[in-house]
């Protein structure tokens, strides 16, 4: 069975059996379902079993922290090989081979099947949309008044804490997505947020998108202070909280490009915070002017 799926205007195909268990953990996805399966971006098919790889070569590991994925690349054949594990310590548990351009994956699931699916469709997603006015964000968003504020900062710093605090303490909040929204250059200049089926723990897959209104960068502190940020800090802010490979060039020149039409298109903030209620309308009053 083969179904085609549409993130922020980008669309992807996933082959897998039709029995297939896997089908039954693709929720997420039904909201971005997409009858025209014309021009994808890219085609991710599941793998019976993997071929012998045992002379591929290692490239780089990344992992954000003992309790985060630990995903590494190799080189195998013209190939990039993806060995990825639920956390740091943690054995393989999927595998993920693809071709240089990112247009044809093959993924191979040997435990959490969400798991699985979900960081080899994310990361796919990201690799081949780099180039493509798009950014798959480590970010929180929250919706006020038609408009995406995004919060960005280190894993516990504490983004979904201060999107929950809008919600809580601010009116005609909502949350659009809590882990990994999609921000696109829109055709017009105009830079949108889009909601995806990656949301972290906060089971949040809308398909909708709004103008971004300010993002803000978070970082814990002892009382509550924002200010407005420089491009060169809004770029370095920005540039650590999205996904992607910087060493492969064409990719990191696509996610540059990208990166210096947002941040000189919406105002980005610094926000020194407790997680309280006063934080929440610091910052909506400063960001929403």
């Amino acid at each position: 069975m083969k179904k085609t799926y549409r993130v922020a205007g980008h669309k992807f195909a996933v082959v897998m059996p039709d029995n297939d268990a896997a089908w039954n953990e693709m929720g997420p996805y039904e909201p971005f379902v997409c009858v025209d399966a014309s021009d994808c971006l890219f085609t991710a098919e599941l793998l019976e079993a993997m071929p012998d790889t045992s002379d591929k070569q290692k490239v780089t590991v990344s992992c954000e922290g003992s309790d985060m994925p630990r995903i590494e690349l190799y080189e195998w054949r013209g190939q990039w090989l993806m060995e990825m594990a639920p956390l740091l310590e943690a054995p393989v548990r999927a595998y993920l081979l693809t071709d240089k351009t990112f247009q044809e994956a093959k993924f191979r699931i040997l435990g959490s099947i969400r798991f699985s699916l979900g960081t080899s469709l994310m990361l796919m997603f990201a690799f081949a949309t780099a180039r493509k006015n798009t950014l798959l964000m480590h970010s929180s968003v929250t919706v006020k008044d038609g408009k995406g504020y995004l919060f960005l900062g280190k894993s516990g710093t504490g983004k979904s804490t201060h999107s929950q605090l809008w919600i809580n303490n601010i009116e005609g909040c909502s949350l659009l997505n809590d882990d990994n929204p999609v921000l696109r250059v829109m055709e017009d200049g105009e830079v949108h947020v889009f909601g995806s089926p990656w949301s972290g723990k906060t089971p949040c897959y809308q398909n909708i998108d709004v103008p971004v209104g300010a993002i803000v960068n978070l970082r814990q502190a002892k009382k509550n202070t924002i200010r407005r940020m420089s491009l060169v800090e809004a770029y370095a802010a920005m540039y650590v909280s999205f996904s992607g490979y910087r060493f492969i060039k064409e990719m990191a020149d696509g996610l540059h490009a990208t990166n210096e039409k947002v941040v000189g298109t919406v105002p980005c903030y610094a926000l020194d915070c407790l997680p309280d209620a006063e934080a929440a309308w610091l910052c909506y009053k400063t960001v929403s002017q």
